[in-house]
């Protein structure tokens, strides 16, 4: 790297833009991460998860109460821990990591990048595979394994169309996905509402529900029981709480989540992401499991065995089939990308491409197995503890250092072209965190913070041993000093960046706008029709099939006006752009 000034701006200028901290001008606002949170976590995991809690038999008051703390401290996680990093230093874990632990530690975490969101993605496929097989009649997967060859051919063909998207199609699919949040959230909530009477009439012999302690008896007789599918004593409300902090720890406390929050304007934007977790990962839980319990009552099936595609069907319908595809099929492109920028790295001789290819074959051979996402919940708990040590030590690194007399970014001036102290933390972490599950010590979701706590002071006990509490005045003077160029560059950046309003308020955009609100309104009208206008059995299978002749066609409504107004947006947008910059140029 050049090191001179004129040579360093140079550098600087060529540099990836991943490379460097997010310029001021690209920075958003608390909003943009509300919806970018809600979007993310409305998915087809639901489906999966909400059944889980219902399948492990917790109570009513622990799911109401214990989902409510756990997903409080995933925020505060968010909020304390996870958005100060990000915005300090402006970087992707990934990036911030390579400077702190060097190359070595950064292959290895890329390895574990491809295994945990390979992992995530065959399941996502697995559950579009489930609505999928309706349609051709193949019979359930209740085992493990894939018990029927035609279900083999199914889940490979879906695979096929995620891997190709994910190779040739996924900037077109992310537009696609942006759209679908709003719409999840409806048809989630909607599907819990339409099947609650159902539940109602068999255990008060009436479809009403007339207050929230009538509510509170219906479920806790027939979906929160209390009780799990072998009839014994279920999960009680500090696992619940464990549940839900665990589900995304590796975002967390695993601080993967910095590529998203470092463009945060500030701190606070970290509380928008209870969006995510107070509608996806509670609400959505909630009603997933109602849908559950409801659909596994009226096939005569354990919930433990029941297929995401089965209980959507059965609560919305035809809707009920778009709903598990697109959250399955926009989930799993996601994550396959993801996991194919981590093997490129890994294996920089081939190109993004070959190697998404190549790790969509692993992806679509593990998506035959149902056991994938049955076993989603307990996935998620070790995804999270493989990567919290690599929190634990970003986190040592970034706030103790400096207040210990330490140096941050030691081993870069120390010229080590491995840091021992940062490979062997990650090691000792996970030694002692798994040697904790299997000693059975305490409940493997709460695993990740003793982990985190560990890694976090063996970290900074080894890299004092091994030099961090040494100066390095001249590496730091070098450092400060790039950091000031690289001010300088996105301030050029900055000026040279088109200013005005870029909102699409045209008459045609503004009615585009108001069809696909109608496209939800609707839906979520016809829901409440059938949950509070359904006098006896007669009037709600009546409401019910009403909702689910209308919601199909509101559902195309929605995708075809919010796709359209998505993209007269980016057109004005981009043509505004270049308006200016041809000013500019004048």
């Amino acid at each position: 790297m050049a090191t001179t000034g004129p040579g360093m701006d140079r550098h600087i200028a060529q540099m990836d833009d991943e490379q460097l901290p997010v310029p001021p001008h690209k920075l958003h606002r608390w909003p943009h991460f509300a919806g970018l949170y809600a979007a993310e976590h409305v998915a087809a995991t639901e489906f999966v998860i909400g059944a889980t809690f219902v399948a492990l038999g917790a109570g009513i008051w622990d799911i109401l109460i214990g989902l409510l703390i756990g997903n409080a401290l995933a925020v505060l996680s968010f909020w304390l821990i996870t958005t100060p990093i990000a915005i300090e230093t402006r970087l992707s874990l990934f990036t911030y990591l390579h400077r702190i632990a060097g190359d070595s530690m950064a292959w290895l975490y890329n390895w574990a990048n491809v295994i945990i969101f390979s992992v995530i993605s065959a399941a996502m496929i697995t559950v579009s595979a489930t609505a999928v097989r309706i349609l051709f009649d193949i019979p359930a997967q209740a085992q493990p394994y894939p018990t029927d060859p035609a279900f083999v051919l199914l889940a490979l063909a879906v695979a096929a169309i995620v891997v190709l998207i994910a190779v040739y199609g996924f900037n077109a699919l992310t537009e696609f996905a942006s759209i679908c949040a709003p719409w999840l959230m409806v048809m989630f909530t909607a599907g819990g509402m339409v099947l609650l009477p159902e539940l109602a009439e068999s255990v008060t012999g009436t479809t009403t529900l007339g207050d929230f302690s009538t509510f509170i008896e219906v479920a806790g007789s027939t979906v929160f029981t209390g009780t799990d599918v072998n009839g014994e004593p279920g999960i009680g409300i500090w696992e619940v709480i464990g549940f839900a902090w665990a589900a995304n720890t590796f975002s967390h406390f695993g601080l993967i989540d910095m590529a998203l929050l470092r463009y945060a304007k500030r701190k606070r934007s970290g509380l928008a992401t209870s969006t995510g977790m107070m509608f996806g990962h509670y609400v959505a839980w909630i009603s997933a499991g109602l849908m559950g319990a409801a659909t596994a009552a009226v096939t005569k099936t354990s919930i433990a065995v029941l297929e995401p595609g089965e209980v959507a069907w059965h609560a919305l319908g035809a809707s009920g089939f778009v709903i598990v595809v697109v959250a399955g099929w926009t989930t799993a492109n996601s994550n396959l990308y993801r996991a194919g920028l981590a093997a490129q790295a890994v294996m920089p001789r081939f190109s993004r491409n070959k190697a998404t290819l190549l790790v969509g074959l692993g992806v679509a051979a593990i998506s035959c197995f149902p056991f994938i996402y049955r076993s989603m919940l307990p996935l998620l708990t070790y995804a999270g503890l493989l990567l919290v040590p690599i929190g634990g030590i970003i986190f040592a690194e970034h706030h103790l250092f400096p207040r210990l007399g330490f140096s941050r970014f030691w081993a870069r001036y120390k010229g080590l072209t491995h840091n021992v102290p940062a490979l062997a933390t990650w090691a000792l972490s996970l030694t002692f965190g798994f040697a904790l599950d299997a000693l059975d010590l305490i409940p493997f979701y709460y695993l990740f913070v003793p982990t985190w706590c560990v890694s976090i002071a063996a970290y900074t006990l080894l890299a004092k041993r091994f030099g961090a509490a040494e100066a390095y005045p001249e590496a730091e003077a070098a450092e400060r000093d790039f950091q000031s160029r690289v001010q300088a560059f996105h301030a050029k950046q900055t000026a040279q960046e088109p200013v005005g309003p870029t909102r699409d308020t045209s008459p045609l955009s503004r009615v585009i706008k108001a069809i696909w609100i109608v496209g939800l309104l609707v839906p979520s009208l016809l829901a409440i029709n059938v949950l509070f206008f359904s006098a006896d059995l007669a009037s709600y299978h009546q409401n019910r099939e009403l909702f689910y002749d209308i919601t199909i066609w509101c559902t195309l409504t929605y995708f075809v006006f919010a796709y359209w107004g998505l993209k007269r947006a980016k057109a004005v947008h981009e043509g505004r752009a270049q308006l200016a910059m041809q000013t500019a140029g004048r």
